[in-house]
């Protein structure tokens, strides 16, 4: 069993979501957004790194994963995404966490079948997926995303190493 923490990180809002995982059943734990507020740089990133740990220590993670910074149309907004990312990254290593980075093509790929998906689409699935009462806020269900493609990409690892077990051990005989 495996419980998850996927991480959106973000200047203004930051998503999480935590799911655990059990074999190939993954089970909806929380989703919230850390609302990140003012005009100083440090204080914010400080929101981030408290909110990360605050959130493990709720939910005790035992796998930790983000998606990784994307070059849009505006480089400082890139910037501003990647110093989120960096605060949310220490505050899991600062509790062992080992911390996985997807691509949102990757993450959109894993839930919702196709990178190009748009949130709606990401937000349905997700709660679809988890079988949610009502759909998460946009930056949760991001969040909750991310936790499913590590969660996936998990299972599939899992499942190769076995077949190359299989493999080699038919090849020996």
């Amino acid at each position: 069993m495996a419980i998850i923490l996927g991480i959106d990180p973000g200047s203004r809002f930051t998503g999480y979501g935590v799911i655990r995982q059990q074999g190939n059943q993954f089970t909806y734990l929380g989703s919230g957004c850390i609302r990140v507020t003012g005009d100083d740089l440090a204080g914010k990133l400080k929101l981030v790194f408290d909110g990360v740990n605050a959130i493990i220590d709720e939910f005790k993670p035992t796998r930790f994963a983000i998606e990784q910074v994307f070059m849009a149309r505006n480089p400082d907004s890139a910037l501003k995404l990647g110093q989120a990312r960096g605060a949310a990254i220490v505050a899991a290593t600062q509790h062992n966490l080992p911390v996985a980075e997807y691509s949102a093509r990757q993450i959109k790929q894993s839930v919702v079948g196709k990178g190009a998906a748009d949130k709606t689409q990401v937000q349905h699935m997700v709660t679809y997926l988890l079988k949610l009462p009502a759909t998460p806020q946009a930056d949760a269900a991001d969040a909750l995303a991310v936790a499913l493609c590590h969660g996936h990409t998990e299972q599939s690892l899992v499942r190769m190493a076995g077949q190359a077990r299989k493999t080699v051990r038919g090849r020996l005989r």
